[in-house]
């Protein structure tokens, strides 16, 4: 979502008396005139007129910025900051991604409506020299789409150009979003044949980013890429399939939007079907008996560990025809599923404000992750009050146990809480026939981390499961036609618009990162989604990073197609840059 923003500034008042730092005059308290004897009560009226007068003017200075600068009626609703900026000009826009956690102000933020459009836009910026990073929904946690120098983004190319019923497959403007293609698709009794957890991401995006769903049968969403349009700085617009130019076709369906603007797709779908999810509550132990079992047997499946407990919430999804008199009716109403979590958030507001007061009757009303997000902004680095709510989450899915019908796309969304910090790994986990069992020994090692460091890990740990991709730059690459992958995302939430609960929430989160990444990545050859990669500010650490992503990534290959594909790197980002530096790069402002 974009939008403008005004502002306000944060700065010293020109009223307030200023002492250079090398000064040898000690600066007067404020309070030093009390410690001196009045002379007369002539004197001290007099002090008392100037010190009422500084009075007077420090309030009236305060006043004045105040109302000079005023935030706008919605400020409460906006996302916290720690610093504030003078109000930004008409022709500035502000955009960050879903969480709030990376932002950018652009004065280039184009939105072409048409092909000939966007090609016009990329000659122009490559004659120019000028960036403008394609940027999709924006829904990338790490931001990887933004760039203060321009972007472009296809909002407005969201058309489906063609259906073919016949070969289940369709064509589309890489503008388009997930929910309104799977819409569209209706009609023709297709679908997409696997989702990630939120409909919201552009086809373009969510294909770039090597996105996945679940399940050790599917591939990563990459694969159901038949051919892309691309419009390259270079060499102008390029059709791309297995059979033109099949090299670039592999590197480009993951080419994290750094090798051209995808412009057009075309996919591969499956018929329109309905599943039936099967959602239940184990444990470590049981997991280990059927763990190979259940990987093979489920076309969808995913584990929600839930850290300080045993608690690990199976869901499990297949089609309706695979099911036999299955128990549709819960055991639990809602209400019943949401009492404990509701009770602790009653006490913890006693506990944490004294008086449960007017939020008594809103409580009713909130679903469980708004709960959740409640119950966390009270006290979100206090490990023992994480580990309750983690607790009011395990009896809350043990009362939401059972099963639901409704068709692919609506039941393998999944609410993941409000904003948050995340981090998501992909390693190899064997082959379908043959699970390595690694994928359970990771979230052993992981939840023991968690409990010997004292991380105050809120729930879920969420564990999912893949085929392998063909594309070279997948995070799930592999040229075995059978070897599968997991992808474990661990999370801190930001259920609070207070700058510094966030700040301090941000520091806590990177020290659970890198405690993950220097006792496990290595281990398991862990490597992170592209969306949720953090450039690590130490150069030391930038260096090991850039080594690292060689060892698994053809980093000069993609280098080198940069460079005849994109020299001038319009389409780039300090995020590519960091990652995959080339000693010839141009010198454009990111």
């Amino acid at each position: 979502m974009f939008r403008r923003t005004a502002r306000v500034a944060l700065r010293f008042s020109p009223f307030l008396p200023r002492y250079p730092p090398t000064t040898l005059n000690p600066i007067p308290s404020p309070t030093s005139h009390l410690l001196r004897p009045l002379s007369s009560s002539a004197d001290s009226d007099a002090e008392l007129r100037k010190y009422a007068g500084y009075f007077v003017l420090l309030v009236g200075c305060g006043a004045a910025t105040y109302y000079s600068f005023p935030f706008s009626a919605d400020a409460k609703h906006k996302k916290a900051q720690i610093f504030r900026y003078a109000p930004l000009s008409d022709d500035l826009h502000t955009v960050s991604n879903w969480s709030g956690t990376h932002e950018v102000h652009t004065r280039v933020f184009l939105q072409p409506e048409t092909l000939a459009d966007l090609e016009a836009a990329v000659r122009d910026a490559q004659q120019n020299r000028r960036r403008i990073r394609p940027v999709g929904s924006g829904l990338s946690p790490n931001g990887l789409g933004l760039a203060k120098s321009g972007m472009v983004n296809l909002a407005l190319m969201d058309k489906v150009l063609e259906v073919d019923r016949e070969a289940k497959r369709v064509t589309v403007q890489a503008g388009i979003r997930v929910s309104q293609l799977v819409d569209a698709l209706k009609e023709h009794c297709l679908t997409l044949q696997n989702f990630a957890s939120i409909r919201e991401q552009q086809i373009g995006g969510i294909l770039q980013v090597g996105a996945h769903g679940t399940g050790a049968w599917l591939p990563p969403i990459d694969e159901q890429v038949i051919s892309m349009k691309l419009v390259t700085p270079m060499k102008g617009t390029i059709v791309v399939s297995k059979e033109k130019n099949p090299e670039l076709f592999f590197l480009a369906r993951c080419g994290l939007g750094g090798l051209g603007v995808v412009a057009e797709v075309t996919i591969q779908c499956v018929d329109r079907h309905e599943l039936v999810e099967h959602t239940f509550v184990s444990n470590a132990s049981e997991i280990r008996k059927n763990h190979k079992k259940w990987l093979a047997e489920n076309k969808h499946i995913k584990y929600l560990w839930i850290p300080y407990t045993d608690a690990v919430v199976v869901v499990r999804c297949n089609p309706l025809s695979k099911w036999k008199n299955p128990k549709f009716k819960p055991k639990y109403g809602k209400d019943e599923a949401l009492k404990h979590i509701r009770d602790l958030y009653r006490d913890s507001l006693r506990k944490y404000r004294t008086d449960v007061g007017n939020d008594e009757q809103d409580i009713n009303q909130l679903s469980f992750t708004e709960l959740r997000d409640k119950l966390l902004a009270l006290d979100p680095l206090n490990k023992d009050h994480v580990m309750k709510v983690n607790q009011a989450e395990a009896e809350y899915w043990k009362k939401s146990e059972g099963y639901r019908v409704g068709w692919s796309d609506e039941i393998l969304g999944f609410d993941c809480g409000g904003q948050q910090w995340v981090s998501e790994t992909c390693f190899p986990a064997g082959t379908l026939k043959m699970p390595n069992m690694k994928d359970l020994d990771y979230i052993e090692e992981l939840k023991q981390l968690i409990e010997q460091e004292d991380i105050p890990a809120p729930a879920p740990i969420e564990q999912r499961w893949t085929a392998c991709s063909k594309s070279l730059m997948s995070p799930a690459s592999s040229s075995e036609e059978d070897d599968i992958f997991s992808w474990v995302g661990i999370i801190m939430y930001l259920p609070t618009i207070d700058a510094r609960q966030r700040k301090d929430i941000t520091e806590e989160f990177f020290h659970y990162r890198y405690l993950t990444q220097t006792r496990l990545w290595d281990e398991y050859s862990a490597y992170e989604h592209w969306a949720k990669i953090e450039v690590p500010k130490d150069k030391e650490e930038l260096a090991a990073l850039q080594e690292r992503l060689r060892k698994r990534f053809p980093v000069d290959t993609y280098n080198k197609v940069r460079g005849e594909l994109d020299p001038n790197r319009i389409l780039s980002n300090a995020v590519l840059e960091k990652l995959f530096p080339w000693k010839e790069t141009a010198r454009v402002s990111c």
